[in-house]
């Protein structure tokens, strides 16, 4: 009988041993596009009890950077309460600036955070030494383990293999969530930094990043469809390399239905069709027209995802 081949493990810089499914997970609003802090919080339930292995509040999908900084404490003190100590919990914290990172950081370290992710800061372009010193200061204002967040499509802002590198010296530095795209760049980041834990920042390469390495995966997908995501771990992690590959298939359909209409807009329609409403996404954001959201039902109908 072959040898089981389980799923990476996570390093051994990392606390917290993410692993798994971490969804991205959603902020509800209200009609007039307040926040509803107790669906926010219905939705952490929502994955949790599907079977996911973590939850990162506040990250894209968290639509994170509309929100004020009294919204976003909220928003971390609401899932903590609801789901903390059931799975780990970690906070998306980035802003631009250093001094508000390091505010918004503590405050999710406060109320009860298991960890914070920080996006490479956005908008200013950053040379690698600037970064560098961004991640140490926050790393050095909190106890809490430090995730960076890797996606230069939105950020503006790339990391080298070479910062990367330094990075990795910083006591508190657990991981990286990397949503590049860039196989070769995660390939060797994993090969070289065996002590940290890297996290699969896209729908398109959830079996590939555990290919490569990476110990878990932060899926859009997982939003709407937990059980799905997670039965493609589930099965990689069971030494059915086929199965997952076939779940992986299945991924790919639902990330291009979910990609129909406005930017975003997929999951929380997705997430209507099963009957969860999230709301409204906040302005300038959008949901879909009904044409788009009739037709994104008949797709998730036709996969046999809702009835």
């Amino acid at each position: 009988m072959p040898a089981r081949m389980a799923a990476p493990t996570p390093g051994a810089a990392d606390p917290l041993d993410l692993h798994g499914v971490v969804p991205p997970t959603v902020t509800a609003f209200d009609a007039d596009g307040a926040l509803d802090a107790e669906t926010t919080a219905a939705h952490a339930r929502f994955v949790v009890d599907h079977g996911v292995h973590g939850v990162f509040p506040l990250g894209t999908n968290g639509e994170f950077a509309l929100l004020g900084p009294d919204e976003r404490d909220e928003v971390v003190r609401t899932v903590v309460d609801e789901v903390g100590g059931e799975v780990p919990v970690i906070a998306g914290v980035g802003e631009p600036a250093t001094r508000r990172t390091v505010e918004r950081a503590q405050a999710a370290e406060r109320a009860g955070a298991d960890g914070v992710v920080v996006v490479t800061p956005y908008y200013y372009p950053l040379d690698g030494d600037a970064a560098l010193q961004h991640y140490r200061t926050v790393c050095a204002e909190v106890d809490c383990p430090v995730y960076v967040y890797h996606i230069p499509s939105k950020t503006g802002n790339d990391l080298t293999l070479e910062t990367l590198a330094e990075l990795a010296k910083i006591d508190n530095l657990a991981g990286l969530k990397d949503s590049s795209k860039n196989v070769p760049w995660l390939g060797q980041a994993v090969a070289a930094h065996e002590d940290l834990t890297f996290l699969a920042g896209s729908d398109s390469l959830l079996k590939p990043g555990l290919d490569l390495g990476c110990t878990g995966m932060v899926s859009a997908v997982a939003n709407a469809f937990p059980e799905l995501v997670v039965d493609l771990y589930e099965a990689y992690d069971a030494g059915d390399r086929e199965r997952a590959a076939d779940l992986q298939e299945r991924v790919y359909n639902v990330r291009s239905a979910i990609k129909r209409g406005p930017y975003m807009a997929g999951v929380k329609e997705a997430l209507s069709h099963r009957g969860f409403d999230a709301g409204p996404l906040r302005s300038p954001l959008r949901r879909m027209d009904e044409d788009d959201s009739e037709a994104l039902r008949e797709e998730l109908v036709a996969m046999g995802l809702v009835q």
